[in-house]
């Protein structure tokens, strides 16, 4: 009778035990479990559909020909921030995993990846042959100043939808560091593009492109 109780309690004990392991220090399994199946699955479908997209506007409207990686706008800088995004991910996930159980801040970088996928991919098939990838220094004759459509509201509409769908993704894993990190590169690469483009622009369209930047805001924040 005496074995058969400490039998019970023994197995209790183990129980117990183990049930505060668990609770201490969950299983490898439960860290990387729904949350991050979710999170990273909706990053590399954002991603895959953001690039795929990109190739098949790029090559409908210049052809198969013109098509390169910079037409899927992949390049060692942006290899190495999206492999950052995910180690910071991993990371945080594994030591931190309370971060990424804030849903709607999560929701709300899904919203934005929608966002700004549309915008941008409105921009492409609105501009047509005028929109490219490379800034263009001489003045082609399929390159007209587009003025219509998302163009009515801002300048750079492709550019809007590219620095929210980037913050968005990185809001959408709620990676802190690098939300921080991609808005900051992102609008300071837009921040000196820009200037740049609108010098040929206003050579290319003179004063008809002069009145239309006065009126219309580039699209990206301080940046005239």
């Amino acid at each position: 009778m005496m074995s058969f109780l400490e039998q019970i309690l023994g197995d209790m004990k183990n129980e117990v035990s183990g049930l505060m392991m668990y609770s201490c220090c969950p299983p490898f399994s439960e860290i990387f479990g729904y949350t991050a199946c979710r999170q990273l699955s909706q990053m590399v479908l954002a991603v895959l559909f953001f690039h795929s997209s990109e190739y098949v506007l790029v090559a409908a409207i210049h052809g198969r020909s013109s098509v390169n990686l910079s037409s899927l706008l992949i390049s060692k800088a942006y290899v190495f921030a999206m492999m950052f995004a995910l180690l910071e991910y991993v990371v945080e996930i594994a030591l931190f995993p309370g971060l990424k159980e804030y849903w709607w801040i999560s929701n709300l970088g899904l919203v934005m990846v929608i966002i700004g996928e549309i915008t941008r991919k409105l921009a492409i098939v609105t501009a047509g042959q005028a929109f490219t990838h490379l800034i263009k220094v001489n003045h082609e004759e399929q390159h007209n100043l587009i003025t219509h459509g998302v163009y009515r509201f801002v300048r750079h509409p492709s550019y809007t939808g590219f620095l929210i769908w980037s913050v968005g993704t990185q809001i959408m894993l709620c990676n802190p560091i690098s939300t921080i990190g991609f808005a900051i590169v992102v609008w300071r690469f837009f921040a000196q593009r820009i200037p740049y483009e609108e010098f040929f622009l206003r050579q290319f369209f003179g004063s008809e492109y002069e009145e239309y930047a006065s009126k219309t805001p580039s699209g990206i924040p301080f940046v005239k």
